[in-house]
């Protein structure tokens, strides 16, 4: 063994973790552009088809994403009449931020995005439920899960 190979691209886990996460956002754009949302759009907008209504902060634990990257997507998604924000009337330092009607009615059409996505895929249902259980355990080791998927919800 060379002292290098752990420098090795083909040896990295990151790697072809980070080029199929690419390459799985890839293949949704088509879909999502129908939808004039942005994967980091979609994924938020899930979240409020679950919740209706939750804090930014809240929204972000979720997401995995900070304040910094979650603000352009909140702005974007209530220029777009999704959401609506607010400050919390128990603490003006938290933003809540609420699923609006047209918000909703976009949940219909998004309905056929995870099938179309689904098809692209090329894993059996088994491999699929454990690359899954793999990819969440991999960011509890990193991270706490949200505890809607340690199964709290």
């Amino acid at each position: 063994m060379d002292r290098y190979d752990p420098l090795r691209l083909d040896n990295q886990l990151c790697f072809p973790l980070y080029a199929a996460a690419r390459q799985i956002t890839r293949r949704y754009r088509p879909y999502l552009d129908e939808l004039d949302l942005t994967y980091t759009q979609y994924i938020a907008m899930m979240v409020f088809w679950e919740r209706r209504e939750l804090s930014v902060k809240e929204l972000g634990r979720r997401l995995y994403l900070d304040s910094g990257t979650l603000t352009p997507v909140l702005k974007s998604l209530e220029a777009k009449g999704f959401i609506r924000r607010r400050r919390c009337p128990e603490d003006e330092r938290s933003v809540i931020a609420a699923l609006t009607p047209e918000g909703e009615a976009l949940r219909e059409r998004a309905l056929a995005v995870p099938e179309k996505i689904a098809s692209c895929v090329r894993l059996d249902g088994g491999e699929a439920l454990e690359l899954y259980r793999l990819l969440w355990k991999l960011l509890g080791c990193l991270e706490e899960p949200p505890s809607s998927t340690a199964g709290a919800e």
